[in-house]
């Protein structure tokens, strides 16, 4: 368990500094700093906070899973889809400015992982709670993101 959990740490940081390192000055940016946020938007560091916590919780929910999946190949292809849209976001809503494909990558990237959760609930049960955090943030995410491109009236 420890080392499929250390695994699954280093994949699931490495694909969130990946993420953090395409998206150039990110919430520090003059762009982002001169945009319409939602009111219920969060302190800069609750999404530190919030990411470390997800993505650890995260790591153990994969560590127990990956043992009880037989086949793993729909696991795998899950993995690889939630890591690119996962490091896709960053760097289309803060260095490009694509307000409204990020809105999609992130209405994509909740679908994997609300697949996670519910396909797999029969083999984790209650161990599943662990990735509820990542799927109720990206549901506050997606509703960031949703008021940035409406308030805004961005159209792309």
């Amino acid at each position: 368990m420890i080392y499929r959990l250390i695994l699954f740490l280093v994949l699931n940081f490495a694909a969130l500094g990946v993420g953090g390192f395409l998206a150039g000055n990110g919430a520090s940016s003059d762009w982002y700093a001169h945009i319409d946020k939602a009111p219920w938007t969060p302190p800069g560091w609750v999404f530190g906070f919030a990411w470390v916590t997800i993505m650890i919780c995260f790591s153990f929910y994969l560590a127990y899973l990956w043992p009880e999946i037989e086949n793993k190949n729909l696991l795998i292809g899950l993995l690889v889809v939630q890591y690119l849209l996962n490091m896709a976001w960053n760097p289309t809503f803060f260095y490009y400015h694509y307000v409204l494909a990020g809105l999609l990558v992130l209405i994509g990237l909740a679908f994997v992982v609300g697949v996670f959760l519910f396909f797999y609930w029969p083999e984790l049960k209650l161990k599943s709670i662990l990735i509820i955090p990542y799927f109720i943030w990206l549901l506050i995410a997606t509703s960031l993101n949703g008021y940035v491109l409406f308030k805004n009236q961005i159209i792309i």
